[in-house]
């Protein structure tokens, strides 16, 4: 089958070939065709090596399709359901689903040790996050594919495994957003957007967005945000927030150190700061013992959305059914499997919203 592959870290293209085979269906897993798969930041961050990656790999963390095979000991899934996949699947057993963290569930995927999935000219071959949906193809456990109604357009579905979970759930699931609360959201890439959705359907007052793109503060604002700004405009706009205090909540969807370190300082005492963005291990932040006691700011991590894949799908598509979510918003192109590697260019260069690779069924 054709896949896009990344065969070493620090190559700045994939490789879409068209032989590559997938491993043996297990017990408990299932086969999937893809339809439509995101781009994400996260897949360029895994070809730069700031998210480890065990190469060669199929990259691609975010896609829906249709079940074309079951193993003997899946009961819950059958052929011809369509499902999105998820990354982050909960086996329901451990601590931390029974927590109601879910999204920390190491039982089913352990990020720092991906079975290769693939057969990659000869080589084994992961694929990223455990997934690997630039591939026509992928075969994962059962949990990690969430059965959809089918009247549900999978391109529109795909976006779900990643960007909208994750945005949209930082801001309904992490962060305490109160009706009325000024929120500012750095970084308005296809996390970012779905968390200022979010933070509308929470009830937020004003909502910022903050990115450097003309064209992503655009959608910013077709997608709920009250006020857009340049990164270097940032500052001036806070001094009309809650009397020149602050936000009540930053969401930082970049991944870097530098814009955390912004998010701190744009919050006032006593919000708080959701880090959203998937940052390399080793890009530092600092903040001074004094600031963290005095001011009393709450700083958080949001890893997938502080979601549940096995009930929070079905949330996002309810909101999206009654027209409180715009998904189609979030898509700024639609992309073939040859066309990934511009794809990434242009995200790259800041330029795309949001770009979806479409597979033919």
């Amino acid at each position: 089958m054709k896949a896009a592959v990344l065969w070493n870290a620090g190559d700045t293209a994939v490789d879409v070939i068209g032989d590559v085979a997938l491993v043996g269906l297990g017990p408990n897993e299932v086969r999937v065709r893809l339809a439509a798969s995101g781009l994400c930041q996260t897949d360029i961050s895994a070809m730069a090596g700031t998210m480890p990656t065990a190469t060669p790999a199929v990259l691609g963390h975010e896609g829906a399709g249709v079940i074309v095979s079951v193993g003997s000991e899946v009961k819950t899934l059958s052929i011809g359901d369509h499902v999105i996949l998820s990354y982050a699947p909960p086996c329901g057993q451990c601590r931390f689903c029974l927590r109601n963290q879910a999204n920390l569930c190491v039982g089913v995927f352990d990020p720092f040790d991906i079975p290769a999935k693939f057969v990659i000219r000869g080589q084994p071959g992961t694929g990223l996050a455990g997934l690997g949906t630039w591939a026509q193809e992928v075969v994962v456990p059962q949990q990690a594919a969430v059965a959809i109604p089918q009247d549900i357009p999978l391109d529109i579905a795909a976006l779900l495994g990643c960007a909208v979970v994750t945005g949209v759930g930082a801001a309904i699931n992490t962060a305490s957003i109160r009706p009325g609360d000024a929120v500012a959201v750095i970084g308005c890439g296809g996390i970012g957007l779905s968390i200022i959705q979010g933070a509308r359907v929470a009830g937020a007052g004003r909502i910022i967005g903050v990115d450097p793109a003309a064209e992503r503060r655009a959608a910013a604002l077709r997608l709920g945000a009250t006020d857009t700004v340049d990164p270097v405009e940032f500052v001036t706009l806070l001094d009309q927030v809650n009397g020149g205090d602050g936000a009540d909540h930053v969401f930082e969807a970049a991944g870097r150190g530098g814009t955390i370190r912004d998010a701190f300082d744009a919050t006032r005492k006593g919000g708080e700061i959701i880090v959203v963005g998937a940052g390399s291990m080793d890009d530092e932040v600092s903040f001074s013992a004094f600031e963290l006691f005095y001011y009393e700011k709450t700083l958080k991590g949001c890893f997938y959305g502080s979601s549940d894949a096995r009930t929070d799908f079905d949330r996002l598509l309810e909101l999206w059914r009654t027209h409180q979510l715009d998904l189609e918003g979030l898509v700024s192109d639609r992309l073939s499997i040859d066309d990934i590697n511009y794809g990434l260019e242009r995200m790259r260069e800041v330029v795309g919203v949001r770009q979806l690779v479409v597979y033919d069924l």
